[in-house]
């Protein structure tokens, strides 16, 4: 029981607001194209921390696809950031394969994971708004609707 109720205040902690800024990061996405922090400001930014081998992180991924398709042409932006243990030559095929619609970069050395926090547990999603502030975090699959919710609101902020 006492287990339980840790877990759950893990999880509600894990799903809180913070607002805090998200940290100053550099991804180098598959096609070769560079972003940072600094050029996501201005647009709602989901970074999803993922890898291959994470059957949750697979089975999110159509609904990550969904929620870019429908918001991309608004100013949301999303950024698939592979674990470093993740072989790039999975991360590649998964996302050539599966038609990607966004950025996937792979985090070789772990500095992107380390800048979030150390993220170690995939799936861990982080959500930020146009002034490059983390307005969310879920660990584990979002429940996508009220993440819409959240994007339909940041969206309709000024920067």
């Amino acid at each position: 029981m006492l287990a339980a109720a840790a877990a759950a205040g893990w999880l509600a902690f894990g799903r809180s607001a913070t607002h805090e800024p998200a940290p100053q990061v550099n991804y180098t996405l598959l096609d070769g194209q560079k972003l940072s922090t600094d050029t996501l400001k201005g647009q709602v930014v989901l970074v999803n921390f993922w890898a291959t081998s994470c059957t949750t992180c697979v089975a999110e991924m159509p609904e990550i696809m969904a929620t870019h398709e429908k918001y991309k042409s608004r100013g949301y932006q999303t950024v698939a950031v592979a674990m470093a243990y993740d072989p790039p030559a999975y991360v590649s095929n998964f996302a050539q394969t599966r038609k990607l619609p966004f950025g996937v970069a792979i985090d070789n050395t772990g500095d992107i994971a380390k800048g979030f926090g150390d993220i170690k547990l995939t799936p861990t999603t982080f959500l930020i708004n146009k002034r490059g502030e983390i307005v969310k975090r879920y660990v584990g699959t979002p429940d996508f609707e009220a993440l819409h919710t959240l994007v339909e609101k940041l969206l309709a902020e000024k920067a």
